[in-house]
């Protein structure tokens, strides 16, 4: 590639950024913490504030979606964490990932440096998606007469998003109500072809059940026993079926010892990315897991998914989306049953049909 600079536009049918009308692969590179993706000749930038977590974040595409149609020719900036640099990368929405490296209150410089680049940027809105007390301070540190338009949550921003506290429904329905309360228009799903990765170097076998037994260190109350997960992989290895475990370093406890009582199962933790864990995911008879991450994103490239649930989690706003989810909940994740869940979990390709979505499929 050159290095003149181009303008990319954007096509709201088929999510894809375009050079002189072809598909362009974005630029991946990082110098001082920011990954730049393609160059746009334009001066104005529009920042989208969402630091995470995994799960809310894929609750924010169609906002995503939206924020980029309504600024086609726009530089588009995803400000997040390191944990999810490469996965906004991925999406073709967005001109640069900014990596928040959440600054401790002490740490001077880091402050000096992240609102140099604040004010350094040309930029025009933010969508602060976030909206916690941490992007308020990042509102103060543009005060000025030269304050871009915000929309969020923070008192004397330009653009007050709706109370959430008044709204029912989804997370993701809330956001879509952020976005529009700043003069986005709706305009449908957003597409994830995008969210797709190789799996051949894997050697999966041809029917496998994809598991996420795990979740936040610090939230175990959200998890199903092990031992269940154990005694669930047992159960479908005797109907011909693998179970392939997807997680992180956090999750080699309970891994282990779901490979102690069956060991057949194909141990993924730690060696899978977003996209990868996506591409499994389409190629698997179903998901079972956790309130987590990878879930959401089974759900989302249309595997056939159940969420197990304890009280903590409001189903009818956190559950993932998607045209085959279910949900299980139960006061404590240790009384829900191998047998119960066994019977619920939908698989597709292998006689037991896929069930009716947990939502309507316009609410994709």
């Amino acid at each position: 590639m050159t290095s003149e600079a181009f303008r990319g536009t954007y096509s709201p049918t088929g999510g894809k950024r375009l050079c002189h009308g072809r598909p362009v692969r974005p630029l991946f590179i990082s110098p001082s913490r920011q990954t730049v993706l393609r160059p746009l000749s334009t001066s104005r930038s529009v920042l989208v504030i969402k630091l995470g977590a995994l799960g809310d974040i894929m609750q924010s595409l169609d906002a995503f979606h939206a924020i980029r149609a309504h600024h086609p020719v726009d530089r588009l900036i995803l400000m997040t964490t390191q944990p999810f640099a490469a996965f906004g990368a991925a999406m073709p929405w967005f001109d640069a990932i900014w990596v928040d490296s959440r600054p401790k209150a002490w740490q001077l410089a880091a402050w000096v440096a992240l609102a140099a680049r604040l004010r350094r940027e040309p930029l025009s809105r933010v969508y602060d998606l976030q909206s916690n007390q941490r992007t308020s301070l990042y509102f103060r540190l543009l005060a000025g007469p030269r304050r871009p338009d915000w929309s969020g949550a923070v008192a004397g921003c330009s653009h007050p998003r709706p109370d959430f506290l008044s709204l029912s429904g989804h997370n993701r329905d809330r956001l879509l109500a952020h976005v529009a309360s700043a003069g986005v228009p709706l305009i449908g799903p957003a597409d994830v072809t995008w969210l797709d990765s190789p799996i051949d170097h894997f050697g999966l076998p041809e029917r496998f059940v994809v598991m996420v037994p795990g979740c936040s260190p610090h939230r175990l109350y959200k998890r199903w026993p092990a031992s269940h997960y154990a005694d669930l992989a047992c159960r479908l290895e005797r109907r011909g079926i693998a179970a392939v475990l997807i997680g992180t370093r956090a999750d080699r406890e309970a891994i282990a010892e779901i490979r102690a009582l069956a060991p057949t199962v194909i141990d993924l933790a730690g060696r899978t990315n977003l996209l990868e864990v996506a591409g499994i995911a389409r190629a698997a008879l179903g998901a079972i897991g956790n309130d987590t991450g990878p879930i959401f994103i089974t759900a989302a490239v249309g595997a056939p998914t159940l969420m197990l649930m304890s009280h903590h989690t409001i189903a009818e706003r956190m559950a993932p989306l998607g045209p085959a989810v279910l949900w299980l909940q139960r006061q404590s994740l240790s009384d829900l049953t191998v047998d119960e869940v066994e019977a619920t979990l939908s698989l597709r390709d292998v006689g037991v049909p896929i069930r009716e979505p947990a939502f309507p499929k316009d609410q994709r």
